[in-house]
């Protein structure tokens, strides 16, 4: 039985959780502002389970857009569905059910929330195709991966302040900048296949793109820290931010594949310093 369900959890990228932190630790952020500290409990467990949900959603249906590409590409060969342990028609009905469990979820809130999940699964389900004609793939990600950002704000209670906008421009920046170095993992066989991506884009500024992205995710984050009165605490994360970014400059130097890939594996811990200097500002 186990063995059956295998080809479906690496489907879903469940073996390979970076995807679920990346999208964790930004809806954390709104939930701990929008509740000035004390999300309820209830809330946040729902938008937990619903980022996981999303996010297996998201790679089921990106590898089904990829499923006659990910075959050539030396990372990808061996996702279910390019090696075929996983079916098309099998891809899309674990997609819809994925979706489905997470608009369950959501009808438990309010209806600003519910409105705004139907644009957020319309993003996501659009993200994968947007490789095929635009050379910003990675912009869309961005608003896919900050639209549950707005949902915190507007399931408290708290409608979209001006400062909801401000961390939704942050996270979207930092995730083309994270992206992005993704994406110079695999520039050589996207380049052969097709796909577009801003690392092809950006050529030899991407570097310097990612930094200039980097910069203004923490300018814009200084922004809700200075305007919010947030204490040192989260101040000091940005610090550490910063100093996770300057390594992964390093890591990426070169242009080394491996080495691009692990920079982006990297932006966890900015995701988690970012959340722990959060919740200590409010809980210390």
């Amino acid at each position: 039985m186990l063995d059956k369900l295998k080809p479906y959890w690496l489907l879903m990228r469940a073996d390979k959780p970076i995807g679920t932190w990346l999208l964790a630790w930004p809806t954390l952020w709104a939930l701990l502002i929008a509740g000035v500290g004390e999300p309820p409990l209830r809330i946040v467990v729902i938008f937990m389970l619903g980022v996981f949900l999303m996010r297996s959603a998201g790679c089921v249906i990106n590898d089904y857009a990829d499923r006659k590409l990910d075959g050539k590409v030396t990372r990808t060969r061996n996702r279910p569905l390019a090696t075929g342990a996983v079916q098309p028609w099998q891809a899309l009905t674990l997609f819809a059910a994925l979706v489905l469990l997470a608009f369950l979820l959501v009808l438990q809130l309010n209806l600003q929330t519910i409105l705004l999940s139907v644009v957020a699964v319309a993003v996501a389900a659009l993200y994968p195709f947007c490789k095929r004609f635009t050379q910003l793939p990675q912009l869309v990600l961005g608003v896919a991966f900050s639209m549950g950002m707005l949902m915190a704000f507007t399931a408290l209670e708290q409608g979209l302040p001006w400062y909801a906008w401000v961390l939704f421009a942050a996270n979207l920046l930092w995730t083309v900048a994270y992206d992005t170095e993704y994406a110079m993992a695999d520039r050589a066989d996207d380049l052969k296949v097709g796909i577009k991506s801003t690392a092809i884009l950006f050529g030899k500024w991407d570097r310097l793109i990612i930094g200039l992205l980097q910069l203004a995710t923490l300018g814009l984050l200084s922004w809700i820290g200075v305007a919010l009165n947030l204490s040192l605490w989260f101040f000091g994360a940005l610090v550490l931010s910063a100093l996770l970014f300057v390594y992964q400059h390093r890591e990426i130097a070169g242009r080394d594949p491996q080495r691009c890939f692990h920079a982006f594996l990297h932006n966890h811990y900015v995701g988690m310093a970012i959340t722990v200097g959060l919740a200590a500002h409010f809980w210390l």
